[in-house]
């Protein structure tokens, strides 16, 4: 699976995995089959009720329908995350190089070179881009500096929480004890959910939260994912041979 490296604000170097150009095709046909059936919709109520004085109306529709076709991806993905109805279905998003939420600037320049990636070369643009860049990147995801990611991570941390460690095992953080079962189990979740939706605002507030809780700091090249994953192992670990 390929992934891309980002420099996090907290300086954190986090492996995303990028989406394919398939996943982003589908969402692509998920989205444009919406909008059809939108228009469908519309064709079909102006074709039941053909009322003289209802032409106006109808008329709004077709002007706030033209708008909202034009306008459809820039504003799901400034109002919801960077995900559009098929991104979302299809487990997808778009996101800041530095592993962060795209800006609203970013989002319109993207919108803007969908003229290029799609329109003005009829779609070849941005699929051979996103198929030759090093990130899949279509064109107005390299202006922008942003890429689209999957929102389900790589691996999966089910059952993991009280799993005991191989007895060789030597823990890092001797004093996980001091933690409770209620406190590791809520650390399972922010990894269960930071590997599903890889919100890594979670994982730095757990970890900060931890390491005031047992008087610690990161060891040199350990980042908060892996303190994380680190304690829920030492904590498997004492208290598989306490008991």
């Amino acid at each position: 699976m390929e992934t891309i490296k980002v420099n996090t604000t907290q300086h954190v170097d986090i492996d995303y995995p990028v989406a394919g150009l398939g996943e982003r095709i589908a969402a692509r046909m998920i989205d444009f089959g919406l909008l059809i059936a939108v228009l469908l919709l519309i064709v079909f109520f102006i074709g039941v009720i053909s009322i003289p004085r209802w032409n106006g109306i109808f008329i709004g529709l077709f002007v706030f329908y033209g708008i909202v076709f034009v306008f459809y991806h820039l504003i799901f993905e400034i109002f919801f995350n960077g995900q559009s109805p098929g991104k979302k279905l299809m487990k997808i998003k778009v996101i800041n190089l530095d592993g962060g939420q795209a800006s609203i600037g970013q989002y319109f320049i993207r919108w803007l070179f969908r003229l290029v990636d799609f329109w003005l070369t009829g779609q070849i643009g941005g699929l051979l881009c996103v198929t030759l860049s090093e990130h899949k990147q279509r064109i107005g995801d390299l202006v922008a500096g942003t890429t689209v990611i999957k929102t389900i991570g790589r691996t999966t941390l089910d059952q993991i929480a009280f799993v005991p460690e191989a007895e060789e095992y030597i823990p890092v953080f001797t004093n996980v004890h001091l933690l409770n079962d209620q406190e590791v189990e809520l650390i399972h979740e922010v990894l269960t959910t930071y590997y599903k939706t890889a919100h890594y605002e979670l994982v730095y507030a757990m970890a900060d939260k931890i390491k005031a809780r047992l008087g610690v700091s990161l060891p040199a090249g350990m980042h908060e994912l892996d303190f994380l994953n680190t304690i829920i192992k030492d904590y498997n670990h004492v208290t598989s041979v306490v008991q």
